[in-house]
């Protein structure tokens, strides 16, 4: 939402960060529903599935494409107050054993996903 506030003139050309070299593992909203009806249809009753990615990416990657989808020149800082005191520089999933029991793999790409997302918030700011 900060994209788009700045791109309608409501919010300065500036995102404040905290750590963004951190890597997180992402799914699209729209992939998970999918992966829970799978589930819920093939999955085995008391079984654990790690619904996720299985790829790890940067915040500052899902930063800059979200920067590359406005033609605004907006500036990054970093906010030593957004900085976290312990932060976990990777967290990954591993989806092998939803792929193997349901064959449900990710479709959703996360340049789409973001891509989707601002398109949201731009329609609501």
């Amino acid at each position: 939402s900060q994209i788009a506030r700045i791109e309608k003139g409501l919010a300065k050309p500036v995102i404040e960060v905290g750590n963004i070299s951190v890597k997180r593992d992402f799914t699209d909203v729209r992939d998970v529903v999918r992966a829970y009806a799978l589930l819920m249809e093939k999955g085995r009753r008391g079984e654990v599935y790690n619904v996720c990615s299985g790829k790890a990416v940067p915040l500052r990657e899902i930063l800059d494409l979200l920067l590359s989808f406005s033609s605004q020149k907006i500036e990054v800082q970093v906010d030593s107050r957004k900085l976290r005191k312990a932060d976990i520089p990777l967290l990954l999933g591993d989806n092998k054993k939803i792929k193997e029991e349901t064959s449900w793999m990710p479709e959703i790409s996360l340049k789409q996903s973001l891509c989707d997302l601002l398109d949201y918030w731009r329609k609501r700011v």
